[in-house]
């Protein structure tokens, strides 16, 4: 799905830096980001692992600022590394974070990072209480919004005790920001078959399991739901997007890898409301699960941060969720329109390995559209050729050695009835 064009002018002397920290080359949120403002003329730039990167490929990139990060630095030694670049590009300049130790980061440091850049202005402590799983779920408790029952062990005698009275399947996620970077539990969202495989995973967490334990939604009673939003300083959506996702990898816990523009109001209202009550201002990136069994929304996670799959949504006067933070921020009106609903987003490295594991197990979509009425590619891209064989250049090797140990370890779960408990997932990029 090419790009229509904008109905709007932007603000060519305000540039953009994709804020990204930690190990993760091939995310195509941050290359979406780059294109979607690099095709309006907006100076782009990015941090990146290195300089062959598929963001650093794009020909809409001005300059690339080459700082391998972990996650593990100190806060100040971030922030003076962000710094030294607002000064080499020497005008102020919006961020664009990509995951949410960069959120929590540039919210906790505003009033540093202020002098040289501009972001959505948002109460310091909120962005990593939004980001927590432990903190999302204490607020949506507080607000009334509905999410699946949760456990937050402080010990492994507490995982003992959750273990003897649990209902399995669960899910296992980190709990934290940063911690995840530092002191990962688990690669990604797990599904835990048995007390006893999940005793076995615990005596790896060390003495404070970073981990929430949350309920099960069977995926064949639910269906994946996304939000994807910009609010102002007040909480007020200047652009808000619904769609549903078809399939993600790993399956039903992972990335999304093929997604539909559909038209949700009461979901958009939910989520309205929600941001209303909390106070939060900036980019939003929400996945909700519908749980047909009692017919509930519920609040999955919060990513106080650009998404991955942002460029599934435009609306008709061609503003995704980027493109509105940097008019609002830079003093333009955003214009209001109806979302293209029907548009399809695709990853094309994770979607025929997902497509073939969701035939496999039946699932379905069934608010998903029988065709598309437009398709946007993650990487490929006729006007930016080169961020995407850039990626397969780093994914092919890599990816299907992932892919092959994925199968096999699936194979090995069928025949022996437990499913694996940690997968990696760093050849694919995480789920930011």
């Amino acid at each position: 799905m090419a790009s229509r064009s904008a109905l709007f002018t932007v603000d060519r002397s305000v540039p953009g830096l994709i804020v990204k920290i930690g190990d993760y080359p091939l995310h195509h949120g941050g290359v979406g980001a780059i294109r979607s403002l690099g095709r309006l003329g907006v100076p782009m730039y990015a941090i990146t692992e290195d300089r062959y990167t598929p963001a650093a490929a794009s020909r809409y990139l001005r300059g690339r600022f080459v700082w391998p990060t972990t996650g593990t630095e100190s806060p100040e030694r971030l922030v003076e590394g962000l710094l030294r670049i607002g000064r080499r590009i020497a005008r102020p300049t919006l961020l664009i974070p990509t995951d949410e130790e960069a959120a929590v980061l540039i919210a906790e440091h505003a009033d540093t990072l202020g002098e040289h850049f501009l972001f959505p202005k948002v109460e310091p402590e909120l962005p990593r209480r939004l980001a927590s799983k432990q903190g999302l779920h204490e607020l949506c408790v507080e607000h009334g919004v509905a999410s699946p029952a949760a456990a937050f062990p402080g010990s492994y005698e507490e995982l003992e005790c959750f273990a003897r009275s649990a209902a399995f399947p669960v899910v296992a996620k980190n709990r934290e920001a940063f911690e995840r970077r530092r002191t990962p539990a688990v690669r990604g969202t797990t599904r835990i078959g048995s007390a006893a495989e999940l005793l076995a995973l615990g005596r790896d967490w060390g003495p404070r399991p970073g981990v929430i334990l949350q309920e099960y939604l069977p995926r064949e009673d639910a269906e994946d739901w996304i939000v994807h939003a910009y609010f102002d300083a007040d909480s007020t959506p200047l652009a808000m997007f619904t769609g549903v996702k078809v399939r993600s990898w790993p399956p039903h816990a992972g990335m999304t890898a093929c997604a539909y523009v559909v038209d949700n109001p009461e979901l958009a209202e939910m989520a309205a409301q929600f941001i209303k009550r909390v106070g939060f201002s900036g980019v939003i990136d929400l996945d909700w699960r519908f749980d047909r069994r009692d017919g509930q929304y519920k609040l999955l996670d919060f990513n106080p941060r650009v998404g991955a799959q942002f460029r599934l949504f435009e609306n008709e006067a061609g503003v995704d969720v980027v493109r509105a933070m940097h008019l609002h921020l830079t003093g333009r009106k955003v214009p209001e329109a109806e979302q293209r609903a029907g548009n399809r987003y695709v990853v094309e490295n994770i979607d025929l390995p997902a497509l073939l594991a969701y035939r496999r197990s039946g699932y379905t979509t069934p608010h998903a559209p029988k065709r598309p009425s437009g398709t946007e590619l993650a990487w490929f891209a006729p006007d930016d050729l080169k961020p995407f064989f850039t990626m397969l250049a780093r994914f092919v090797r890599p990816g299907a050695r992932h892919l092959m140990q994925l199968w096999r370890d699936g194979r090995a779960s069928r025949l022996d009835g437990v499913r694996p408990g940690k997968q990696s997932r760093k050849a694919l990029g995480r789920d930011q």
